[in-house]
């Protein structure tokens, strides 16, 4: 077995590396790590040292992605309330029973599934 213990990184393909990078850095605050200018990338910290999101300009064909950010559940409201101010659309809150959590849903500019998810207990 490969003793696995998190996600360290997770590549987004985006159309526009500047929008992007504004929406992931502005609207859900995670932080900046590193611009490769030779490839076209930005590095961002989720939730300090808990992972990357990679965002690879790619002007190509590519599907959507869905990926999630975890939250407390005491602030998934008034993180959704945040997006919805920040003039994001987030689906109402909707509860995993086998996953013992609530998530809510909204795009980012190039249409991948986000999620917030906070694990109740």
């Amino acid at each position: 077995m490969i003793p696995i213990s998190s996600v360290y990184e997770v590549a987004v393909k985006v159309r526009d590396l500047r929008s992007a990078e504004a929406f992931y850095r502005e609207v859900l605050s995670l932080q900046f790590g590193l611009r490769d200018e030779r490839r076209n990338w930005v590095f961002l910290r989720a939730g300090g040292s808990a992972g990357m999101v990679v965002l690879q300009k790619d002007r190509g064909e590519w599907p959507r992605q869905h990926f999630a950010f975890r939250v407390e559940d005491s602030e998934l409201e008034r993180a959704a309330a945040l997006l919805t101010q920040k003039g994001v659309s987030v689906t109402d809150p909707v509860f995993h029973e086998q996953l013992k959590g609530r998530s809510v849903y909204f795009a980012d500019p190039d249409g991948h599934e986000l999620e917030l998810f906070a694990a109740k207990g």
